[in-house]
Formats: C-alpha cells, structure tokens, sequence
C-alpha cells in the first residue's frame, strides 16, 4: 500500500491497520505451522524439555538369554586372606552387560552350471538353469534391509548406497536400487489391499492429508485409519475425489478430521479435530483483548477434561454434560463483540458447532482430535523434508502401500522391519 491510498484512508481505517499490523505473528501454539518455523527468541522461552521433576527413571532391561555369562569370583578373604574355593556358597550381587554388534559381511552363494560329455555317445549334456539363477541375485533380507532403510530412516538412494557399501561391504548403482525397492514394493500389494477392505468395513474413520512433491509437482501423501487397519496413498490432488474412491461408497458412522472441505460429508457424523481448533483459539486470545476468545479457552478445557475421563462415565452423564457445554457454546457465540478476529473465529465454530462434540456419543471410539492422524502422518513429512520428495509416481505409490502394510500390523504389535521381512520373504 502506497503514501497516496494510506493518505486517502478514513482516521478509523488506519486505527484498524494499525492494529493489524500490531498483532503477533502465528507460531505452532496458536496455529498449525510446525514447531520448527518458531523463532528461535520463543523456543528459548519455552518449556525445558527432558524428564519432569517426580517422573520414575527407567533402566535398560537386562537379557532373559544371554550369549555368555562370565561369572567374577573373590579368590581370598578380605579379612584373613584364606582361600574362597568354589563349594562355598555364594549369590550374585550386581549384574552388568555389555553388548557388541558382529561383523556383518554378505553371504554369497555361487551357483555353477555344469556341462559333461558323455563318452560313449558324446552328447554334451548342461544341467538345467537353477531356479535361483532366473531371478533377482539379492535375497528377500537384502531387500528388506534396503527398503526399511530407504522407507523409514528415509534414506535418498545415495545415503542408501553409502549406508550398504559402509556397513555391509555391497556395491550397488542407484539403478540397482531403485529396480531393488521396485521389486519390494510389489510384494506389499495384496496386504494394502486387505488393510484397505478393513477400512471399508470400519464404523470410525479418521483422515488427514499433507503435501509432498511428486515428479516435480506438487502433490498430496494422504491418510486413512481405523481401529483396524491403517492406509496410505499418494493423489496429485487434494480433492475429496480421493477419499470418495478410497471409501467406494463405505459411509462410516463417524469421520474425523479437520474443517478442510474435501474431508465433509463422508459419513454420518463428523468429528472435528478440536486441537485444531484450540490454537485458533489461542491465537486470538494473545492477539486480541476480547474476553470471548478467553471464555472459548476454558469451555475448551472443560471439553478436553472431560475427555481424559470420557470412558468412566455413564451415558446418561456424558448426554448431560454435552447438553451443558451446548449451553454456554452457544452462550459465548452469541455474545456480540468489536474485534474482527474474534467475530471470524465465533462464525467459524458456528459453522462447525453440530462436530464438535460428536465424540461424547461414542466413549473410547472417537477421539476429539485428529492427533492420531497427524502422529501416523509424521514419518511421510519427515522423509519428505530429508528426500525432497519423489522421483516418480510409482515410487510414491509403493511406499504408501509398504507404509500401510507397516501401520496396520502396527497396531498388533509387530515392528516395522519384522513386518517388511516378512512380506518380502512370503
């Protein structure tokens, strides 16, 4: 904005510019930017990380079987210097261990074909191709290896390279690797499709999306989980066509996400992400001295502590108390205020009033935030910021399918790099 059109404002426009320009930037406590984009004088002044006072140490397990036990016997008497022979009775007073990693070095198999000459008839006779010798010569762990590296310490191709030469003494071309991890991917398929059957099947669905750059473009990593089964796929759009050909016509009892549009209307409820909709909250309360946004402050921590206690109640209870905070929602979006902020951010909850409290109808089923969504989310933008993103579409795909497989056996317990073995040596 020029001298001129500032000169042509009213005394009350430039009060209200003013005032604009005054207001504190947005950080990841009052809004969805990531902690790392914080400036550095407010991450000095936040809260010390480590364990809290009154918090119970922990120590390392110790092993159930060890490799070897070597047993530090006294040999004499401290007090007499007599001999401490072996039959005495003793007892293990402290125990410690120390832990090596082997060598690692690949194991080769050479499979030689041989041809003999039979003497009387001299016919030469070569033994068939053995069925080792018509595939790839890496084996399934090899593959595992690569694609748990690749995947889930996100690795580019030559960090990948480097880390195989370094570790295991193999040599690899990035095109050796990149036809390595193609032909993993594909071994994940027929399970992404089961996780993704289960998903169609859930009464509670919950979705996220985040940006990610695909050939060069930009395009979108989104997310899908249930209780059952956990799914991820690579769209170069955000629209909701994603999710409406992700579901095929499943419409749960209850979806969860955020306010975005492309995530309305998939199911008979919809849940609200409330985390969202505290740091809006908490925006205006530091930018403005209203007392509305104050009031949305606390109803919100009325909400969010009812939640810790969600499960122990009777539902009769919870109908009453979600009657009551209806009540003084309403009671607070009505009251009528001066500042622009607060009037956006009272219209913005309005909008979404019928979704905010959905999850007391469902105890220990629906979560009030979509956190759930963004924690499965975070290793896709981790690899994203260290990788850059992908070279090709199909590269995207199977790393949401492996992803999926991954996430899903998750939550039975299984660990990403079992799971992986597994699938590939099937």
């Amino acid at each position: 904005m020029g001298r001129s059109e500032l000169e042509r404002l009213s005394r009350e426009e430039l009060i209200e510019l003013v005032l604009r320009l005054q207001r504190p930037e947005k950080t990841s406590r009052t809004s969805s930017k990531p902690p790392a984009t914080d400036r550095k004088e407010q991450r000095e002044h936040s809260k010390p990380s480590g364990a809290k006072p009154g918090h119970e140490g922990h120590s390392r397990v110790l092993s159930d079987d060890p490799n070897t036990i070597v047993q530090h016997r006294p040999e004499a008497c401290a007090c007499c210097g007599a001999s401490l022979h072996a039959a005495l009775p003793a007892e293990i007073v402290s125990v410690f261990e120390r832990i090596e990693l082997p060598a690692v070095a690949p194991i080769v198999t050479q499979h030689q074909r041989i041809a003999v000459q039979y003497p009387s008839c001299g016919t030469r006779v070569v033994a068939p191709v053995p069925k080792e010798a018509q595939s790839t010569p890496f084996g399934p762990r090899l593959h595992a290896v690569a694609t748990y590296l690749k995947t889930f310490q996100a690795l580019s191709y030559k960090r990948l390279q480097a880390a195989l030469s370094d570790l295991f003494g193999l040599t690899l071309s990035q095109g050796g690797l990149m036809n390595l991890l193609r032909r993993a991917q594909g071994c994940f398929h027929p399970s992404r499709d089961a996780a993704i059957a289960m998903l169609r099947k859930a009464e509670v669905v919950a979705c996220d999306e985040t940006g990610v750059r695909i050939e060069g473009s930009n395009a979108y990593h989104w997310l899908f989980h249930s209780a059952q089964a956990v799914v991820h796929t690579a769209s170069p759009t955000r629209g909701a066509v994603v999710v409406r050909e992700m579901m095929d016509g499943h419409r749960p009892t209850v979806w969860i996400s955020d306010r975005y549009t492309a995530q309305q209307g998939h199911a008979a409820e919809h849940q609200t992400c409330l985390a969202h909709l505290a740091r809006d909250v908490a925006y205006v309360v530091e930018a403005s001295d209203d007392p509305v946004p104050w009031r949305l402050q606390l109803w919100l921590g009325s909400v969010f502590a009812l939640a810790e206690r969600v499960t122990h109640l009777a539902a009769s209870t919870l109908s009453a108390k979600r009657r009551s905070l209806d009540r003084q929602l309403g009671a607070i979006l009505a009251t009528p205020s001066c500042c622009d902020l607060t009037r956006d951010l009272q219209a913005k909850i309005s909008r979404a009033r019928d979704q905010l409290l959905v999850f007391l109808a469902y105890p220990g089923k629906v979560e009030p935030t979509n956190n759930g969504s963004e924690r499965l989310l975070r290793p896709a933008v981790v690899q994203r910021k260290v990788t850059n993103g992908y070279r090709a579409m199909w590269a995207a795909e199977g790393e949401a399918a492996i992803r999926t497989v991954v996430d899903t056996a998750r939550l039975t317990g299984s660990s990403p790099f079992s799971t992986v073995l597994k699938t590939i040596g099937a």
